[in-house]
């Protein structure tokens, strides 16, 4: 298995060159193809009937300062990776990219700019992503640091979507100079150490040199305990499952999901 189309979604507001380049990095580790990404719709007016036509007026102006916004990141896309696909959509970020993750085996994202906030027209919701889209997501570092990939822990759990996890991330796996598996087990140690085992062995089995951990959660936050091991280990990325699900248009997380998608100063590769 290797990666050879990567989808890079890049953010309409800020600099968008962090990103690009790191997209870039893991595209050119595996030699595949890039795509870059852009989305952004307008906000809904509300107005009296009476001021309809200035809401639409309102919309279509929105409209128009996104497509430029477009153009500009399309810009600074092209002359840091040449000739490049590049898809920008005047549209729902999140659903978009969802709808275009069908061209990629990969998705590169990473958290907004803290100071923008969680604008969904104008930003990706990485928990729906996660949960929908299908693809692996790379989700990168705050600052977008150089990619290394040296040290890879394996945040392992009995699970659909840890094995799904394991699998999809088999090229980064096999690139590593050291990646560890580990579980947080209080209960039934024994099974979680021969859960851990088959998880190494298989590994072997595709080339890859693994070794296992099984951790006693440091408090009721499992997250916090998988942090810190990665912390300690100096892991450059994490590799989990992505466990939720959608009540109507609510993404819940369980906590250890919700946490690493907070430790943004670590890369993490999720899966579903």
């Amino acid at each position: 298995m290797s990666y050879r189309s990567i989808l890079v979604q890049i953010d309409i507001d800020g600099a968008p060159e962090a990103r690009i380049r790191f997209g870039m990095e893991v595209a050119r580790r595996f030699d595949a193809a890039l795509i870059g990404f852009c989305a952004a719709q307008p906000h809904p007016a509300v107005a009296p009937m009476d001021g309809a036509i200035m809401a639409g007026e309102l919309v279509r102006r929105e409209a128009e300062e996104i497509q430029a916004g477009l153009d500009a990141v399309a810009r600074v896309f092209a002359g840091m990776a040449g000739e490049a696909s590049f898809r920008g959509m005047v549209g729902d970020p999140t659903r978009s990219l969802i709808e275009l993750a069908r061209q990629a085996d990969l998705i590169v994202s990473g958290p907004r700019d803290e100071h923008l906030g969680r604008d969904g027209y104008r930003g990706v919701d990485l928990g729906a992503l996660i949960l929908s889209a299908g693809r692996p997501v790379l989700v990168g570092t705050r600052s977008h640091a150089a990619f290394k990939g040296e040290r890879v822990l394996v945040a392992w759990k009995d699970t659909r979507e840890a094995r799904r996890a394991v699998v999809d991330a088999l090229p980064f796996l096999k690139t590593a100079q050291e990646v560890t598996v580990v579980t947080v087990e209080e209960d039934d140690r024994a099974h979680a150490r021969e859960s851990l085992a088959d998880v190494v062995a298989f590994l072997e089995a595709h080339g890859v040199t693994a070794r296992s951990e099984c951790l006693l959660p440091v408090d009721e936050e499992f997250g916090d305990t998988l942090s810190t091991a990665a912390f300690e280990m100096g892991a450059d990325l994490v590799v989990s499952g992505g466990y939720g699900h959608s009540r109507l248009r609510e993404w819940a997380f369980g906590g250890v999901t919700r946490r690493l998608i907070e430790a943004s100063s670590t890369n993490r590769l999720f899966s579903n």
